[in-house]
């Protein structure tokens, strides 16, 4: 179990960010969504606008992945794929859009000592979040995944260290049309 920490200097290695966006979001039509839920507004943004931002702004590099894909152990495993050559990666979905830029890079920091860096929010053993980072030696066990349960293998092959982390936004995920107004809630509150 790691705690927050803060990098001091840059990382020599940073691994890129798999902002994953190929999802068909049925759950948030389910709900009532008129529009797939990436797309949907969340203050004077889109949803995937702000999870965006918050990757620009961790100075990290970044890949969209937003070609559909049947489930998201496929996403994950293009993504991977289509930037081979990193030194690692953190799989972010893109309907996080409270994640914060200095949490993406706390998980990266992690990552440079773990294999694998799961965040939990709060405290150890608390709810699981992402991103979920995984160092370069993982590459092809994500490379190998496909379907929906995404990348539960490579943590149950690799294990996973969790890294405490003070963000509500790496598990407050865009599902249905009561997330998107608890995040709205959310968000106000962090404006004010």
């Amino acid at each position: 179990m790691l705690g927050a920490m803060s990098p001091t200097h840059p990382l020599p290695s940073p691994p890129t960010v798999l902002v994953l966006a190929s999802g068909r979001g049925e759950r948030f039509a389910a709900s009532g969504g008129r529009v797939h839920k990436l797309q949907a507004s969340l203050g004077d943004k889109t949803v995937l606008q702000h999870t965006l931002d918050a990757v620009r702004a961790s100075g990290l590099p970044w890949h969209l992945e937003d070609v559909g894909h049947p489930g998201m152990g496929d996403s994950i495993a293009a993504a991977v794929r289509a930037t081979a050559d990193a030194q690692g990666w953190l799989v972010l979905p893109g309907d996080l859009p409270l994640i914060q830029a200095a949490t993406l890079r706390q998980v990266a920091q992690a990552l440079q000592q773990h294999a694998v860096v799961v965040p939990v929010f709060q405290t150890q053993g608390g709810p699981r979040g992402h991103p979920v980072g995984f160092a370069r030696n993982c590459r092809e066990a994500l490379l190998a995944l496909k379907g929906n349960q995404g990348a539960a293998p490579v943590l149950r092959t690799f294990g996973a260290t969790e890294l405490i982390v003070n963000d509500v936004g790496t598990v407050t995920d865009i599902d249905t049309l009561q997330d998107l107004e608890r995040a709205s809630a959310l968000l106000a509150g962090r404006q004010a």
